[in-house]
């Protein structure tokens, strides 16, 4: 059995070429990393369920070890929708040669970082299936030790900006050849729903949950904002059942400021979603929504004004700004500045598709809102809304920081585990199978 080897998830076309060149035999393996392990039979394994399933391609859950210890490493199912280019196989893949070979040979443009995300996109189109094995099955060495929290912004690390070029080329052409993509510049208007007259221009919304020792510092963040005549906005916040002391700070701000609105969630399940919705269709919401979450802050006292200036002028169904990342003390940590640059008036909702996020802080047109509503969970509803309004709907950009984004030991993504942060990349790979499949029927 034939084993090649690439050095991780980026290499070039040449590289992937080269492997087409010099394979033989009906299948072969492809190592991600070199230092690999086998637990007893598991070549065979690999090669038995291939052989089974007739699929292009399989890959296994595995063993991680690091600093000395070992620990469990399942992955997911892939589907339609997984098309993000981190998406982990693990570090060994077995596949068919007349599957991979052919794919090799439709690739007609050449990547230096993207040869590995074309091929395996191409091989998805393909009419075998690619395959989890959820069994373990190796044993791999990793060398990155960071928590999850410190890798979740490697994307839009100014650094990685030609790696990115090149994914989204790659995804756009895969979108173009199975019926998903989305011509530039065709959105619907945002007219249809008026402009009836609402409480305030803008409302600030604050979803929290046991977040006594950050909650004060967003409430007068938000209190703080200035906004010209004739506009006025207020700040509401949804409080989802708060036992930690975070409901007395809320009442006690709001005794002391007008503008802020207490939402007390019934104590059924709301989770962040459902905590936006009970906001949005408020009777004292504005016509804007901003999103400020219960730990963060805004960079300055413009930033709501910002924002409805973004959407008076653009007349666009939602807005998303520009963030700088900073410890709980507001102290700029690396990479600073996040404007989430892959984001381009011209393919931004094609791209959408292939990253994790849309930026920060998010703005949104709220009678569009309470037709389409936010998911009923607590990961995720922002990128689901996101996608469902890219669909159809232009959204506008403010590229100056206008939000700071607190990184610390209780965020939710601070360091999540295995099984964590599995269930999240599944859901959001659930969410863009969803919406590429809407987009292929031309559902509007």
């Amino acid at each position: 059995m034939q084993i090649f080897s690439i050095q991780g998830r980026l290499c070039s076309t040449a590289d992937i070429r080269h492997i087409a060149s010099k394979v033989s035999g009906e299948f072969f393996f492809l190592y991600l990393k070199d230092s690999i392990e086998w637990v007893h039979y598991s070549e065979e394994r690999m090669l038995q369920v291939l052989q089974d399933t007739g699929a292009c391609m399989v890959y296994a859950d595995h063993f991680k070890r690091q600093n000395g210890e070992i620990e469990t490493a399942p992955v997911i199912d892939y589907q339609k929708g997984a098309l993000r280019d981190d998406f982990d196989f693990g570090s060994v893949i077995c596949l068919r040669t007349s599957s991979f070979v052919r794919a090799v040979e439709q690739m007609d443009k050449d990547y230096q970082y993207a040869g590995w995300y074309d091929l395996r996109l191409r091989l998805s189109e393909q009419e075998q299936p690619i395959v989890h094995i959820p069994e373990y099955l190796y044993y791999e060495v990793e060398d990155d030790d960071r928590k999850s929290g410190e890798k979740l912004f490697d994307y839009v690390n100014p650094a990685n900006r030609a790696v990115q070029v090149e994914m989204e080329q790659c995804v756009t052409a895969h979108l173009q050849r199975i019926g998903g993509y989305l011509q530039p510049y065709r959105y619907l208007p945002t007219d249809a729903f008026g402009a009836e007259p609402m409480a305030v221009t803008a409302s600030v919304i604050i979803p929290c949950k046991n977040r006594v020792r950050t909650i004060r510092d967003a409430i007068l963040s938000a209190v703080s904002q200035k906004v010209r005549e004739p506009y006025r906005y207020n700040v509401m916040v949804v409080d989802d059942n708060s036992t930690d002391g975070t409901v007395d700070i809320i009442r006690d701000l709001a005794a002391q400021y007008p503008q802020v609105v207490y939402i007390a969630q019934d104590p059924t399940w709301h989770a962040i979603g459902g905590n936006w919705n009970a906001a949005l269709h408020h009777p004292l919401c504005g016509r804007y929504a901003v999103q400020l979450d219960s730990d963060d802050t805004y960079a300055d006292e413009t930033t709501v004004q910002r924002f409805i200036d973004c959407f008076e002028k653009e007349r666009c169904a939602m807005v998303i700004g520009s963030y700088q990342l900073t410890d709980i003390s507001g102290r700029p940590l690396p990479p600073g500045k996040i404007d989430h640059a892959e984001w381009t008036e011209e393919n931004g909702r094609n791209n959408a598709l292939r990253i994790n996020g849309l930026g920060a802080p998010r703005g949104f047109l709220v009678p569009l809102m309470r037709t389409l509503n936010f998911p009923t969970t607590k990961y995720g509803e922002d990128y689901a809304v996101g996608l469902r309004i890219s669909r159809q709907y232009r959204i506008s950009r403010i590229w100056d920081v206008v939000y700071n984004c607190r990184r610390w030991e209780d965020n939710s993504d601070a360091n999540c585990d295995i099984e964590a942060m599995n269930r999240n990349n599944f859901y959001k790979d659930c969410l863009r199978t969803w919406e590429l499949e809407a987009r292929i029927r031309g559902a509007q």
